[in-house]
């Protein structure tokens, strides 16, 4: 059973900085793309980034380009969301989630979800 916590939410001021954490246990990914998505009350989940666990290649929601990046740490099994000049339309629950397949932008394809870590973006 595959398991995924996410840790490092909280409440920044705008154009702060935070680095979410996804620590995945159950199974090593030798492959597969781990993505980070976020939902706010009443909207529909959305993608913000993701990246491949074996080639490294990452892609980003336009709103995340250039001020959050996806990194991963495959001898710890954890993927980090390092997020820079946060704005309030940031704040969301933040998810991280994986599938046993090519990276992709769409939540419905992912196989396992974390349970959430809140970002408050707010002065």
């Amino acid at each position: 059973q595959v398991q995924l916590v996410e840790s490092g939410g909280g409440l920044v001021q705008p154009g702060g900085s935070l680095t979410l954490s996804c620590a995945a246990s159950g199974r090593t990914f030798s492959s597969g793309a781990v993505g980070w998505f976020r939902q706010v009350p009443g909207k529909e989940r959305e993608f913000v980034a993701t990246t491949s666990w074996t080639f490294g290649n990452t892609y980003y929601a336009s709103s995340a380009k250039g001020r959050f990046t996806i990194s991963k740490d495959n001898a710890k099994n954890t993927v980090y969301l390092q997020m820079n000049s946060l704005k309030p339309e940031d704040t969301a629950v933040y998810y991280c989630a994986v599938r046993l397949g090519p990276v992709a932008s769409t939540s419905g394809v992912y196989d396992y979800w974390g349970q959430g870590t809140q970002v408050t973006v707010s002065s």
